[in-house]
């Protein structure tokens, strides 16, 4: 049996070859590590020994030979095969074993050049990879050092791989490929050719070509609704802190929904610094609250919608401890999810083996936990925009009123403010000390939006006086600040931006109430 070594990342070859060769595998290699491999002792052969032909235009060409590519592409079952590489002089090639020039790795850093970016590109070893893959029923192809130890683990118990095992390393042969040829395109067809110089390549946000890539976790029961087929999928990459990111710690599987739900509620709830709680239903909060610590959070964070938080998904951005998991286990909950949680607080939802619990890591840095871009699917397309990722400071408001915001309103014009950006629109946010008082999610008139936080606020026993409002565009009309004005609040934070702007703050001079303006918008669909 023949192997042949070629890997940029070198990490686990030396270790996996001696094994090959103990196993009495010949070992054939390439430039670097024929090198490593020779200075640890092992009996080697260079590729340019094999062909015959010197590796030459620095490298580019190596392996690109008959005497490789027909080792790696014949078929043992066809005897016209056998007998070509025969007549040829070539022997078959068993085992490959490739991982490619560090292309995703070389672009991401800062500075790179288009000349760097170039000779990073990888032609001899996807084209070697994609020979063994295509030819996976007499060949094993591996990309990744991950899967050295499955490998050697079959060679050493019946000396041949599994047809079972020659496939699944073909396809992920296959997907490393389409990986790394769609990054070279992304990469490219972000160039602006005539801004760039050839030190400094001018990428635009997007592509020309899409190519995004994800690996399917599991397959789901099935989709939004039952006759639906659906799967999860995450990021070639995913970020740290992100759902995908999260282990299930107890509970049945998560379905579609749940899913869909829980990231909502992820996302708002590591928006906060402050130790919060964020009750979701149907990817919208129904409640939001911060507080000293999560059972404070929680029981705020509850009361604004008791209705609409059963049956819903809880998060938080602190440890969940026994006392928070006491007050959440007296309500039918879908999906818990923390950053950590006590063994007290696990050893209470025992029991409760409805309940899936999901421990998400959160790191410091939680900007880096964001998605860089949303993506919607719509007919034969894509909508790809930017993520609403912009954070509001207090300097950035402006106070456009006569009565000016107290340093309290002030915060919990902000606190609304985040609240709304994870709403759907239209969205109206009634809030009052850190603490989400009543709230209108998805309708097509801004006025019902208010008048119903103004209902909910109402069933849930809560009073809007002297609550601030956050809305997430603005009011076209005077009609809907007097609508809130008269469910109680007295201070209104609102983009701005209105033809009408000057009627709305007239409006709200004449309500003696206090109002200021973002500059941005936070539409959610």
């Amino acid at each position: 049996m023949n192997a042949l070594l070629s890997v940029s990342d070198k990490t686990g070859i030396v270790e996996f070859a001696q094994s090959l060769h103990a196993l009495g595998i010949k070992l054939v290699s390439t430039g670097g590590t024929a090198k490593l491999l020779a200075d640890q002792g092992l009996p080697v052969t260079e590729v340019a020994e094999l062909t015959a032909f010197p590796e030459m235009l620095d490298g580019r060409v190596k392996t690109l030979h008959p005497k490789v590519h027909g080792g790696l592409l014949a078929r043992r079952d066809r005897p016209e095969h056998m007998a070509a590489l025969k007549a040829h002089g070539i022997e078959t090639i068993d085992l490959l074993v490739v991982n490619l020039y560090p292309f995703e790795a070389t672009v991401a850093k800062p500075g790179c050049t288009l000349a760097e970016a170039i000779e990073n590109i990888d032609i001899g070893g996807p084209a070697m990879v994609r020979s063994a893959a295509k030819n996976w029923q007499d060949v094993g192809v591996l990309t990744d050092a991950s899967q050295y130890p499955a490998v050697l683990a079959e060679l050493r118990q019946s000396g041949k791989l599994s047809d079972k095992l020659r496939f699944a390393l073909s396809v992920a042969a296959f997907n490393r490929i389409s990986q790394y040829d769609g990054a070279i395109s992304d990469y490219l067809s972000s160039i602006d050719f005539e801004a760039s110089s050839s030190a400094a390549p001018v990428r635009q946000q997007f592509p020309a070509q899409a190519n995004s890539q994800f690996v399917k976790l599991q397959d789901l029961r099935y989709g939004e609704n039952p006759h639906q087929a659906a799967a999860y999928f995450r990021d070639l990459n995913p970020a740290p802190g992100s759902l995908v990111t999260g282990v299930q710690l107890q509970g049945k599987e998560l379905s579609y929904n749940n899913i869909a739900d829980a990231d909502a509620g992820w996302e708002c709830v590591k928006s906060f610094d402050a130790p919060a709680c964020v009750i979701i239903k149907h990817a919208n909060p129904c409640g939001v609250a911060v507080g000293k610590d999560a059972l404070e959070a929680y029981s705020k964070a509850f009361q604004t919608d008791p209705t609409s938080a059963f049956g819903g998904i809880i998060a938080f951005n602190r440890t969940v401890d026994g006392v928070a998991a006491q007050a959440v286990s007296k309500q039918f909950v879908e999906v818990l999810m923390a950053p950590d949680f006590t063994p007290e607080a696990l050893e209470l939802f025992k029991s409760k083996v409805n309940v899936r619990i999901l421990k998400i890591a959160l790191p410091k840095d939680i900007a880096a936990t964001r998605n860089a871009t949303d993506i919607k699917r719509v007919g034969s397309g894509l909508l790809i925009q930017s993520a609403d990722n912009h954070e509001l400071k207090l300097a950035d408001l402006k106070v456009v009123t006569k009565k000016q915001p107290t340093p309290q309103q002030l915060q919990d014009l902000l606190f609304a403010w985040q609240v709304a950006k994870f709403v759907k629109s239209n969205a109206i946010v009634f809030c009052k000390d850190g603490m989400t008082m009543g709230v209108g999610a998805g309708q097509m008139s801004r006025l019902d939006s208010a008048r119903i936080a103004s209902i909910k606020a109402e069933h849930a026993k809560l009073s809007l006086k002297d609550t601030v409002v956050a809305s997430d565009a603005f009011f076209p009309f005077r009609d809907g600040l007097d609508v809130v004005v008269a469910a109680g609040a007295n201070c209104i934070i609102q983009p701005g931006g209105s033809m009408r702007d000057q009627e709305v703050i007239a409006a709200a001079d004449e309500h003696n109430v206090a109002m200021v303006f973002t500059g941005v918008r936070h539409f959610r669909h």
